[in-house]
């Protein structure tokens, strides 16, 4: 599929293509799979007024570069916060997930294309769009807690809106992995396509939406927005401070050392 590539943020970290009247926008980092950091964030922070200041875009597709759509948070700055003082990292973790749930600041209905693994807070940044597409083999969970985490940016809000309170707590208990196939039964998903298809899809989507009028659809995306939010500033500050109480436990050190050594932590 051809795009028109229209410009690249902050080092490329974040990159934007244009199809008709819709935007797609890249995590940029496949080498790292998408990991999310800080200036992956502010990137994707700068685009936000101006995609919004551009009234041609009327929908927007958030996809991945390479083969996943992202693997989650990045362990450089999981290791910062280990180091750091919990009441540091409560104000670092608000400000990271505000980074990257910018998104529900655009005008416009945001489509994740989630074109391949979408783990912990890549999942959570695919569960904040509007509307989710799924690749068939992708691997989607909310892995925090078998990483000795509290799961974040708010995972425990949307989630629970998305698939219901006894599917949500499932997956955020136990962490599990789930396939693109069944993130459609659970409600996660719209539909599951083979990965090259996945994009595609979700253009079709935005085609769709694009055809219909501009300021009804505009006003509605505000409308199921808002309803969706309630009370997601406290479900934030919540997880911000538990995130920051796992942070000093020894459990957290022990999670990120079994990522490092590929091996199953060992948890007291």
């Amino acid at each position: 599929m051809q795009l028109r590539a229209t410009q690249r943020s902050m080092g490329c970290l974040v990159t934007t293509a244009r199809e008709d009247d819709t935007l797609v926008i890249s995590l940029n980092q496949p080498k790292t799979l998408n990991a999310l950091t800080e200036t992956m964030g502010d990137a994707l922070q700068e685009l936000i007024p101006q995609i919004n200041a551009d009234k041609s875009i009327r929908s927007v597709v958030l996809t991945g570069a390479g083969s996943a759509f992202s693997a989650g948070g990045d362990l450089d700055f999981l290791n910062e916060r280990v180091a750091s003082d919990a009441s540091v990292n409560t104000a670092a973790m608000l400000d990271f997930y505000h980074r990257f749930l910018c998104i529900r600041q655009l005008r416009v209905p945001v489509i994740a294309a989630i074109n391949g693994h979408a783990i912990g807070a890549g999942l959570c940044l695919a569960t904040a769009c509007d509307l989710r597409v799924v690749a068939r083999d992708a691997l989607l969970g909310y892995t925090f807690v078998g990483l000795g985490l509290h799961p974040g940016m708010a995972a425990t809000h949307f989630v629970q809106q998305a698939i219901g309170p006894q599917l949500a707590a499932r997956m955020l208990f136990t962490g599990e992995k789930i396939k693109g196939e069944e993130a459609v039964r659970r409600g996660l998903a719209l539909s599951v396509h083979d990965a090259d298809d996945v994009l595609p899809e979700a253009l079709k989507i935005a085609e769709k939406i694009n055809d219909q009028s501009a300021i009804a659809v505009q006003t509605l995306v505000q409308t199921l927005r808002r309803q969706n939010e309630v009370g997601l500033e406290r479900a934030l500050q919540r997880e911000a401070d538990a995130q920051a109480h796992c942070y000093a436990h020894a459990d957290m050190k022990e999670g990120l050392a079994a990522i490092v050594e590929k091996r199953k932590p060992n948890f007291d």
